[in-house]
């Protein structure tokens, strides 16, 4: 699940005041200090490839956090797990393909063979994924 279907103006989120506080004035500190809960208000692009999310702090004040410094919430108040599936998928891949290995082959007879040539490919296609 992305970050946008996650995401909805209206929903609650946390800050992950950690990741962020460096970057933070002092009266926007203390108010995630009083209150780490927000609602989101708004969406912000943030460096041409991301998205932030713009939300209303503890003290009525709004400001934008980039969507790896916050955390969302369930219905209860609790804290959900973030799971990258995009990491996961390809770190899967590559440990399928870890163990596929080609030799270059000298002989004729070797390089005809489609077995050798599906083997080529799909090593040459693991660099790429």
């Amino acid at each position: 699940m992305s970050f946008l279907d996650k995401a909805k103006i209206g929903s609650q989120v946390q800050v992950n005041l950690e990741l962020s506080k460096d970057r933070l004035s002092k009266e926007i500190i203390d108010a995630i200090n009083v209150s780490s809960i927000c609602k989101i208000n708004d969406f912000r692009i943030t460096d041409g490839k991301g998205i932030g999310v713009v939300l209303q702090l503890s003290n009525g004040k709004e400001h934008w956090f980039f969507e790896d410094e916050i955390n969302f919430l369930d219905e209860n108040g609790n804290v959900i797990k973030k799971i990258n599936d995009e990491k996961e998928s390809n770190s899967l891949k590559i440990n399928i393909l870890s163990g596929i290995r080609y030799e270059n082959k000298n002989k004729a007879r070797e390089l005809i063979n489609p077995i050798n040539f599906f083997l080529w490919l799909v090593v040459s296609f693991k660099d790429i994924f």
